[in-house]
């Protein structure tokens, strides 16, 4: 048997063992964890808390300890995850991969602008890329365990419109490159704003529209400034977490079997939110009780705008004229020649062509 083999299945087995039989006794092992952007997201309250913090403490009868904080919490803005990994000051940190990807830029075309029309989509890309992106990101000395979605990012506006054609003219809220050549080619004005500023830039006018998460617009209460909402995902805010290699590979092997085993956990649970955080970020927002389950209700009810068949084929268009050339000059040509071995089939359209 060739020797990456019989270590691929050594892990596998200890994998296995840890998760049958717990970790064998030994010193206490602590983890410093800075994860989702605010201590109030779905995100760290249903699935970073108990799996990350509470799950592996119970799992390792104490031995492992996870310090666990959010962005907010230390101060960051996002940006410094990688070298926060890189330098040891985290051993799991967790970012978007568009704020990632200014130190490494392959990241961004995991998640382009109108690229996965569904999560399951965008979730076969994730895992299709999670190997690729690390062969760039381990140069920072850190690597991607998982990558996952935050709700569907749509449009929410402070005037009526049915389609995207309506958005012409507009001056739209954006985050990241993508975006800002996607609404660029709609014929909108993308404007540059820090999340916390949004909702007075809505209610003043600074801005028509904006686009987020389903859900995270209802929990900064856009839809007081706001009254109609698309259902048409345009990204997923995929984001990542790192672990620091040099800090992962001096672990005892049980002790990094069963951290790995409650990534995979994360990775799970973190898809699945996110595509219930979906459409209850919708019901949520337009004033259906029976559908808002995991974020509050809105005590002005949206309209939602239905995706018309035009709008998903102009989506499409705008990804293979503007969004990908666009995600090409920037990061390289070598960019574009991934993008069609990994993700083209997957997406079902091609750099290029």
């Amino acid at each position: 048997m060739k020797p990456l083999l019989l270590g691929a299945v050594a892990a596998l087995t200890m994998t296995s063992f840890v998760a049958a039989q717990g970790l064998p006794p030994g010193p206490k092992v602590s983890v410093v964890a800075v994860t989702q952007p605010l201590p109030t997201q779905p995100q760290y309250t249903r699935v970073d808390v108990p799996v990350l913090k509470e799950g592996l403490a119970a799992k390792s009868g104490g031995r492992i300890e996870v310090q666990l904080s959010t962005h907010a919490e230390r101060n960051l803005s996002g940006t410094e995850l990688v070298r926060l990994a890189r330098s040891g000051q985290a051993d799991i940190a967790a970012s978007t991969l568009t704020t990632l990807s200014g130190d490494v830029p392959i990241l961004d075309g995991v998640d382009l602008a109108g690229l996965a029309p569904s999560i399951d989509v965008s979730r076969k890309i994730a895992e299709a890329m999670l190997p690729v992106v690390n062969k760039d990101l381990e140069r920072f000395g850190a690597r991607l365990m998982a990558i996952y979605p935050f709700p569907a990012q749509v449009v929410y506006c402070r005037a009526p419109f049915t389609s995207l054609a309506d958005l012409k003219g507009r001056k739209v809220r954006t985050f990241g490159n993508s975006l800002v050549d996607f609404f660029t080619a709609l014929g909108a004005q993308p404007v540059s704003i820090g999340f916390p500023e949004v909702y007075s830039a809505l209610e003043r006018g600074v801005v028509d529209c904006a686009i987020t998460g389903t859900g995270s617009g209802v929990a900064a209460r856009w839809p007081e400034v706001t009254t109609h909402i698309s259902n048409l995902p345009v990204s997923w805010a995929l984001a990542g977490y790192m672990v620091n290699i040099a800090w992962w590979n001096r672990l005892d092997p049980p002790v990094r079997a069963m951290i790995e085993q409650a990534l995979q956990q994360v990775n799970d649970e973190q898809w699945a939110l996110g595509a219930a955080a979906t459409r209850d970020g919708l019901d949520c927002a337009i004033g259906n009780a029976a559908g808002c389950k995991i974020h509050s209700l809105a005590t002005r009810p949206m309209t939602e705008v239905p995706a018309t068949e035009a709008d998903k084929a102009q989506v499409k268009r705008i990804l293979s004229e503007s969004v990908l050339p666009g995600f090409i000059k920037r990061c390289g040509a070598r960019c574009g020649e991934v993008f069609n071995q990994v993700i083209a089939p997957l997406a079902g359209v091609k750099a290029g062509g």
